[in-house]
């Protein structure tokens, strides 16, 4: 993803600003730019632009918003094709949380206009750390505005664990004032809008799980499919983890009636490269039961301890007498997020996130 922050994204940048401030010395900055560029990775890209837009804009950071704010008009949004071609506005916008910490007022109208150029979720963060009174009255202004864009911002930006983005610590222990935000975005029209909504509640869930539960429940009451569809996305993170709460709220049966038929490997060594076979059936012993059935892999790690990884296998709704039977592979080929280890593994089924049964196998080089 580095090479969206290449030499043809730094002359867009120079063309852009040179357009809107004729004073922009843009030979130089594409200099300053380009020096050393290619020898870094995406975020310290990231922050050398922002040096060099610190050298080459004026100090004057009220100027420089300004031009910051004209700058869409003139903007050149990049071959449509290209699925990176939004990198190229990303340090002009986080520029604006260094060159313009001390000035957030200035500061929230540069980010309203660069936001649909490029998303300015971790440029707002610095502010609401710093101005929280003033950060959250902006924030809130913006759930109504008319682009979706800043309506989106508004949730994304004071997500606790925004990926990529510095946590917020003080929202990590105490969330509540995000939850006004979300209340008035949870029914928006934008499904871009309602997706950050329910990032930002499963962000909330890893800390404060019944806060988000309870929030749901109250939301479920009445919602739309829209609104459904949020709950249950909020929810995933707690549903893998086996939250008992989360099940019964989604629809779920509470404590499911079911009889493991059969569950075995089909091989009790398995090679490194190649897979784990499993068979499974589960027969239903009442009427409607609905669950959610997943399975666990206990990997060894290089201390000889194992840790466990949950993976979807199928929602699931039986009548008294039915039978669910699959065959599943699991691949132990390498991956770059993971590195095996030989020796005893397990396989462990789940319903509605609790272990039902496990099965011991062998990985071996």
């Amino acid at each position: 993803m580095k090479n969206g922050l290449a030499e043809p994204a730094v002359q867009r940048i120079a063309q852009g600003i040179a357009a809107v401030y004729p004073q922009f010395d843009r030979e130089q900055f594409v200099d300053l730019a380009l020096d050393g560029l290619e020898t870094l990775e995406l975020k310290q890209r990231v922050m050398h632009l922002i040096a060099v837009l610190q050298q080459t804009l004026p100090e004057d950071f009220t100027e420089t918003a300004k031009i910051l704010v004209a700058l869409p008009e003139h903007w050149d949004r990049g071959d449509p094709d290209d699925s990176l071609r939004g990198f190229a506005i990303w340090p002009v916008t986080d520029f604006v949380a260094v060159a313009g910490i001390a000035y957030p007022q200035q500061a929230f109208k540069a980010l309203a206009a660069l936001s649909p150029l490029f998303s300015a979720e971790f440029a707002i963060r610095p502010f609401i750390e710093k101005y929280p009174e003033q950060s959250w009255e902006q924030l809130l202004a913006w759930t109504t505005s008319d682009d979706e864009h800043l309506r989106r911002l508004a949730s994304e930006g004071c997500r606790p664990r925004l990926p990529w983005g510095a946590q917020l610590k003080e929202l990590i222990a105490d969330p509540a004032p995000i939850l006004p935000i979300l209340e008035v975005l949870k029914n928006d029209s934008s499904l871009y809008v309602r997706r950050s909504v329910a990032n930002n509640l499963n962000d909330i869930a890893k800390d404060h799980p019944e806060l988000v539960l309870d929030l749901c429940q109250v939301w479920q009451k009445g919602a739309n499919a829209d609104l459904q569809w949020l709950i249950k996305h909020a929810t995933r993170s707690l549903v893998k983890q086996g939250h008992p709460k989360s099940f019964p709220l989604l629809g779920y049966t509470a404590d499911p009636q079911l009889k493991l038929e059969e569950f075995a490997v089909l091989d009790q060594q398995v090679t490194m490269g190649d897979s784990l076979t499993f068979a499974l059936a589960l027969r239903a012993e009442e009427m409607q039961q609905k669950f959610v059935l997943d399975y666990a892999v206990h990997f060894m790690k290089a201390n000889g301890k194992t840790a466990s990884k949950v993976f979807k296998l199928k929602n699931l709704s039986l009548n008294k007498g039915e039978m669910f039977a699959i065959e599943k592979s699991h691949s132990f080929k390498a991956i770059s997020t993971r590195k095996y280890y030989p020796g005893e593994h397990f396989v462990a089924l789940h319903v509605n996130g609790q272990e039902i049964d496990r099965l011991a196998f062998t990985l071996k080089e």
